[in-house]
């Protein structure tokens, strides 16, 4: 495969006047520089800029999609209603200029101009030094690497200064994808090791607070809960230089003062608001406001199975039936998300996901299988949310407390703060929680064994072991390397009925990407890790 031009066709939104702008935000020394800036809002930042690190957050995703460089990224489409959506089976260069797949093997050509920010060239040992830390440093990272069979140093091979090869060890339609998600980043490995440690070797603490990479971007502040700044980096070479030269990310707790700030004309985007006011801004139209469902991702509630009572699969289908379903969908949701329960009972099983269970609201059924339980008279546990997200998480873990009570079912709401949100998760140790799990790669096998596969990776959040699901996951994965249609849709369906019986997690709904942007701001593209991408994104 040959490099293509980065980006080819973006699709762009209606151009607008932006409002005046607001010195609190606009300091008049950056005022004449306005159209190339770009100033989001939203509830949330980073707590590290390095996706390998231990316990990144969301918006870590976005620091590291934006500062540096992978081999290889994925063409475009249209999506949508005509929104630049990524292609999930269609890959171009990023850092590689020739990619050349083999039956067992794959071999980039790195492009020869491309540099770090501190001016040094990238070069084939710096993409094994970085793939090897992504599959060494344990954690998410070496997970995800995992789920593209990518699991050892030896299959990354420096064959000259700009070639590398990467061994398989097996068939595995996922391998290829895998390198284009954030993970497999490619790090100054000369920079970091300077700064690493016999404690440290892949110099993780140097990398939290700082980037070290050849993207099109650069951090240059970073105040943790309040900002981050980027800046271009000039010498970026991965595609056509970026029209935003600057980045400014302001951390503003109060989704009213969000909201002002963009109806005011004072910030450009934002993408984490009520979704009431999402509805409110598309229908008085002076935004352009982009919703999208989450590619293989659905919004959840999880029981730890290993805690009682949801060790117990009557307790657990109990609470399927205790759902506030339609509440939160209304109430909380207002219609942007699609429904993940009440599918009819005679609708047979999809080779899809996500597909609706058929669980929904039945208070009678709840009471009945909780008696079975041994728990007629309910219990006491919580519930716990991530506060970055806590426009949504919030109300929903209010309908969910109401609609317990009703089954004698005491919750207290755990709020737990987002930078300590993913290190919470990892523990285990919460026995009823909601999150968001969204595969990266989208493919129903893929989402399993991030999310139901007794190796129990951190997303296994239920901590969840089954033998015969881990049986059908893994066949999944087998027959669609080897393009067994028929195997792999038994065991598609397979898996997703047995996730459905057991439920360790209780499906609600398929979440929608928001994002409000002024008129002038065009270039959005949406990307699995639905974070925003700067590179193609320009004001008018």
């Amino acid at each position: 495969m040959k490099r293509r031009d980065f980006l080819k066709s973006v699709s762009g939104l209606a151009a607008g006047a932006l409002a005046p702008t607001a010195p609190a935000i606009w300091s008049p020394a950056k005022a004449d520089a306005r159209s190339e800036t770009l100033l989001i809002v939203s509830e949330g930042g980073p707590n590290n800029l390095d996706i390998h690190g231990v316990g990144t957050n969301v918006p870590g995703y976005e620091v590291s999609w934006n500062c540096y460089d992978r081999l290889i990224s994925h063409e475009m489409k249209s999506g949508p209603g005509g929104v630049p959506y990524y292609d999930r089976d269609k890959f171009k260069g990023e850092l590689a200029e020739d990619i050349n797949i083999g039956d067992m093997s794959v071999t980039f050509k790195l492009r020869k101009n491309a540099k770090f920010h501190d001016g040094t060239p990238v070069t084939a040992k710096d993409v094994k030094w970085s793939l090897d830390r992504a599959v060494s440093v344990g954690g998410f990272p070496t997970f995800q690497m995992s789920a593209g069979s990518l699991t050892k140093p030896e299959q990354f091979v420096v064959i000259d200064d700009y070639t590398v090869r990467v061994d398989f060890l097996k068939k595995d339609r996922l391998t290829i994808p895998d390198l284009a998600v954030i993970v497999p980043c490619i790090v100054n490995s000369e920079l970091v090791k300077k700064n690493a440690s016999e404690k440290d070797p892949w110099g993780l603490e140097f990398t939290k607070q700082q980037t070290a990479g050849s993207g099109a971007y650069k951090v240059t502040k970073w105040t943790a809960g309040t900002e981050v700044i980027m800046e271009r980096n000039e010498d970026w070479v991965c595609g056509p230089l970026p029209k935003i030269k600057r980045v400014i990310w302001r951390m503003v707790p109060q989704a009213g003062n969000r909201r002002a700030l963009l109806e005011r004309g004072d910030a450009d985007i934002s993408y984490e608001l009520p979704n009431k006011d999402f509805q409110e801004m598309k229908a008085n139209g002076k935004l352009n406001v982009v919703s999208l469902p989450f590619s293989n991702g659905i919004q959840y509630i999880g029981m730890n199975v290993t805690k009682p009572p949801f060790d117990n699969p009557k307790v657990r289908q109990a609470m399927a039936y205790a759902m506030p379903y339609q509440k939160i969908m209304d109430a909380v949701l207002f219609g942007l998300a699609n429904p993940m329960f009440g599918a009819a009972k005679d609708k047979p099983t999809e080779v899809a996901w996500p597909q609706p269970t058929k669980y929904y609201t039945d208070m009678e059924k709840a009471k009945a299988l909780l008696a079975e339980a041994g728990y007629a008279n309910g219990f006491e546990t919580t519930i716990s949310f991530d506060l970055n997200f806590a426009g949504v998480n919030e109300p929903l873990c209010v309908l969910v407390q109401e609609s317990l009570a009703q089954l004698g079912i005491k919750t207290t709401i755990n709020k737990v703060p987002g930078a300590n949100w993913r290190t919470e998760l990892t523990k285990k140790e919460m026995p009823l929680f909601t999150n968001v799990f969204s595969g990266w790669l989208d493919y129903p096998e893929y989402f399993f064994y991030w999310c139901y596969h007794g190796n129990n990776s951190i997303f296994n959040t239920m901590s969840y072991k089954s033998s015969e699901m881990d049986k059908l996951i893994d066949g999944a994965r087998v027959a669609a390397a080897n393009g067994d249609t028929a195997a792999y849709d038994a065991d598609v369906k397979g898996f997703v009925d047995l996730a459905f019986a057991d439920i360790p997690r209780i499906p609600l709904y398929q979440p929608f990407v928001n994002v409000a942007m002024q008129k002038n701001v065009t270039g959005y593209q949406y990307w699995f890790h639905r974070r925003l991408d700067y590179r193609a994104m320009t004001k008018g």
